[in-house]
């Protein structure tokens, strides 16, 4: 793995993660809005009407598009991580929109995040690696699945009845489907570029293990966009990102090191250390999210009041005739 590949796929998830988080932010204020303004309609054709979800919508396609972009270049236990940075982008583009200065807590919060990404980063450039991706890892990603697959359909059963877990069980469903996506993807690029070099495609174990990735990739991506448009309806905003931005990058990585083997040869102490600035990460992340939450009771509180204002489908608010 070359210096100039590892560049592009750090640089392609850093701008992946920006769009990521405008992209969230703008899906919010879309469901938010559709759910406000739908009157008889359904849910979905309230936010297909809504203009700031579609927007929305069309950043997180183009942040998967740059994510599946930066795996082309970089091993996925090195890149995913980095989506971290959308939460705290996601804080500078509402303080900007919001015109509000982020407070000493979430600057301090800031600053931990991104001492823990740039240390985790640093250190698994370095001892991390990817190769062809082989039969056996191919299916260990698929019966992974399978299971993420049960634990969803136990999970919903079980939160059918329960109003107080529900909500966070959703952001933990997308950010588990999420990484699945980018696992896939993973390994879809690099069987279509194995497959590429040989200049031929088989409907042999190679071939056909590779659809099967694609259709998981497709149940993966569905249900990521699921879980997270229902977390949106029932959690704060700062809650889904934060969550996401946490769950997705640690599954992500477990599974780039006990499937892809992207971290074979590495030695534990920079594994320790590697694991060590990811948690340093995950804490930016958590004290981000509450000095946040912290701020802005009093203002969610107030942006929902029906009566002194009605919003439109392009996310304004217009002050009621009394």
């Amino acid at each position: 793995m070359s210096i100039e590949s590892t560049i592009a796929g750090i640089s392609l998830a850093v701008i992946s993660a920006m769009s990521l988080s405008a992209g969230n932010i703008w899906q919010a204020q879309g469901v938010e809005i559709a759910s406000a303004t739908r009157g008889q309609r359904s849910m979905a054709m309230a936010l297909i009407r809504t203009k700031v979800w579609l927007l929305g919508t069309v950043m997180f396609g183009l942040a998967i598009v740059l994510q599946m972009g930066s795996l082309a270049f970089a091993p996925l236990m090195l890149v995913q991580p980095i989506g971290v940075l959308a939460l705290v982008f996601s804080i500078f583009i509402n303080a900007k929109i919001s015109g509000k200065k982020p407070s000493i807590s979430i600057i301090r919060a800031v600053v931990i995040a991104l001492i823990g990404v740039a240390s985790y980063v640093t250190i698994a450039s370095l001892i991390t690696s990817q190769s062809t991706i082989t039969d056996a890892q191919l299916i260990a990603v698929l019966v992974a699945l399978c299971v993420a697959l049960l634990i969803a359909a136990v999970i919903r059963l079980l939160s059918k009845g329960s109003s107080r877990h529900a909500p966070i069980l959703f952001v933990f469903l997308g950010g588990m489907f999420s990484a699945f996506v980018a696992t896939l993807g993973k390994t879809v690029l690099l069987r279509v570029e194995a497959l590429l070099k040989d200049h031929h495609f088989t409907v042999d174990s190679d071939g056909v293990l590779t659809l099967f990735c694609l259709i998981g990739l497709g149940i993966a991506s569905a249900l990521s966009i699921y879980f997270t448009q229902t977390a949106y309806t029932c959690n704060p905003s700062d809650v889904v990102v934060a969550g996401l931005t946490v769950i997705d990058p640690a599954i992500a990585v477990v599974l780039g090191i006990t499937v892809l083997h992207e971290a074979n040869g590495a030695p534990l102490w920079a594994l320790l250390l590697m694991a060590f600035a990811g948690a340093v990460a995950v804490y930016g992340v958590v004290r981000l999210a509450q000095a946040e939450t912290a701020t802005t009771p009093s203002d969610s509180s107030a942006s929902k009041e029906p009566d002194s204002s009605t919003l439109t489908q392009d996310g304004a608010h217009t002050p009621s005739a009394e």
